[in-house]
């Protein structure tokens, strides 16, 4: 890669990782700015985020949701928008997620994240999981969600 290229890709994950760290606290929580592995092996200073308790994984208690309504709707548009690679590995664990700016999701990490099984605290007992995976018409309506079935 030509080097003002390098530069141009690795100042734009920065601006990235601090703009995200300031925009989208309110939605995900307590971030900070960290360093992080990026394409090619090496590590991007300050090109990473760490969001520190997800409150969306928190709230919604399901990985399904997590992955299919966050990591990769968010990775998509950082990449086919901005043109920005962008990984989030979230932790179910932890309920922490590492954004990092600058590193092309492999097949490898994506299908880990797309087969990980539902989660205990999970509201829809699974259904969301066969739902995106094409195997249920419709989900089971999620406990947590107030209203009648219309």
């Amino acid at each position: 890669m030509p080097f003002l290229s390098h530069m141009l890709l690795q100042f734009s994950a920065r601006m990235n990782a601090w703009a995200t760290k300031w925009a989208g606290t309110w939605l995900m929580g307590e971030c900070e700015i960290n360093d992080c592995e990026i394409d090619g092996g090496g590590i991007g200073e300050k090109q990473g985020l760490l969001v520190k308790r997800c409150r969306f994984l928190e709230e919604s208690g399901c990985a399904s949701v997590c992955v299919n309504s966050c990591k990769i709707p968010t990775q998509n548009f950082f990449i086919q928008d901005m043109g920005l690679p962008l990984t989030m590995e979230p932790d179910y664990e932890t309920g922490e997620c590492q954004f990092s700016f600058g590193l092309t999701p492999n097949l490898a990490t994506e299908f880990d994240a797309k087969d990980t099984p539902c989660l205990k605290r999970c509201p829809t007992a699974g259904s969301m999981r066969k739902w995106h995976d094409g195997g249920a018409t419709q989900p089971n309506r999620c406990s947590l969600m107030d209203g009648d079935e219309d």
